[in-house]
């Protein structure tokens, strides 16, 4: 077949000589592999890539989330150091902006040493480029395992959507996982596998079991989530998981691939463009809470910045700004907490996790 990428030709081969694989596998190799994963290889943000994150939209997220950061250090009592850790940080905007903002509790700035989970060495060194600047002790690592202990604050803002899915198809006799394979033209297909999975009714939640047949069911493997909880439980602190996905868990096929800001083929030219699903946050917070963390949440992305005042600092910005300026900062504020089709105020969710000896975080003093 013309036009294949080199991980196309790979995968083929495998699925050759082992046969299908579970799709979990396939998007692990789709966004990691070391030659030619998509995050491995590329900077996917901003105009030029892919997709557009909350932080490159508007400064105005990233230094309400410094602000939510200074307050969660002074509730767990100031501590010096505090290793402020951040998952997935794409171009380093967010990070930047967050304690660009903190300044204004400069024994907070003092106190941070940061710590950067990035797998892809492209996006390594553009954090390390927007990060320079910053005179406090920086560290990257592969895994949040990697940080060395002591109490944290953990930032999480679209990380777990990109996390490999599996997924499950109900028929008649059960749950039948599904995967990608090769039709008789060599063509990447999606297949189901013969026999249903045994026992595996008994561990999906009872909206998940009603599902009608034909449904389909994605979940993540637990281990980033338990990684956090434990992390917090173990040696204090708390963390914000911000992204897109639904507060309960439920049956429906999420996973998606886009290229150049459009929907693309999740089966076609591998490696080139990117593959998510939706948080289902129901079982990132259950995961947590069993490692002794509290979750708090999830509450919508509006709703969360609201409370942080983000309608205050957008006015704020506007009253120095030119006629043009204050347009852009306006359509950035709906963009961020709108409920339209392509805003992200009620499509994406919020939920924060905390030592249990800890209050509950800004944003979610009355949340569920």
């Amino acid at each position: 077949m013309s036009g294949q990428t080199p991980l196309d030709i790979e995968i083929r081969r495998r699925i050759a000589a082992a046969g299908p694989m579970p799709i979990d596998q396939y998007m692990g190799l789709c966004l990691a592999d070391p030659e030619h994963g998509y995050y491995t290889t590329r900077d996917p943000l901003g105009a030029r890539g892919d997709f557009i994150t909350a932080p490159e939209i508007s400064q105005m997220f990233g230094e309400l989330i410094g602000l939510w950061m200074t307050a969660v250090w002074r509730q767990m009592g100031a501590p010096n150091p505090i290793r402020v850790i951040e998952l997935g940080p794409g171009r380093g905007t967010l990070m930047k902006d967050a304690l660009r903002a903190a300044q204004v509790v400069p024994a907070f700035r003092e106190a941070v040493v940061l710590h950067m989970i990035e797998i892809s060495p492209v996006l390594k060194a553009q954090q390390q480029r927007t990060l320079e600047q910053l005179t406090m002790h920086k560290g990257w690592h592969l895994s949040l395992k990697n940080v060395p202990a002591g109490p944290a604050i953990i930032i999480a803002n679209e990380f777990f959507d990109a996390l490999p899915i599996k997924q499950a198809v109900k028929q008649e006799k059960g749950w039948h996982e599904r995967g990608v394979g090769m039709d008789a033209s060599g063509k990447l297909v999606f297949v189901t596998a013969a026999e249903p999975m045994a026992h595996f009714e008994s561990l999906l939640p009872p909206s998940v079991q009603a599902a009608d047949v034909g449904s389909i069911y994605e979940w993540r493997a637990d281990g980033p989530a338990l990684d956090l909880g434990r992390r917090l439980a173990d040696h204090g602190g708390a963390a914000l998981v911000i992204d897109y996905g639904h507060a309960a868990s439920g049956a429906g096929d999420t996973l998606q691939a886009v290229g150049q800001h459009a929907y693309a083929d999740a089966l076609v030219a591998a490696g080139t463009v990117d593959l998510t699903a939706h948080v289902d946050f129901q079982q990132l917070m259950r995961a947590a809470e069993a490692m002794g963390a509290r979750a708090y949440g999830p509450i919508d992305q509006a709703q969360f910045l609201r409370r942080l005042g983000i309608e205050t600092r957008a006015h704020t910005l506007k009253a120095k700004a030119s006629r043009a300026v204050a347009a852009d900062i306006d359509a950035a504020l709906a963009r961020l907490t709108g409920h339209g089709r392509t805003d992200m105020g009620e499509l994406f969710k919020v939920a924060a996790f905390a030592h249990r000896a800890m209050h509950a975080p800004p944003g979610f003093e009355t949340a569920p």
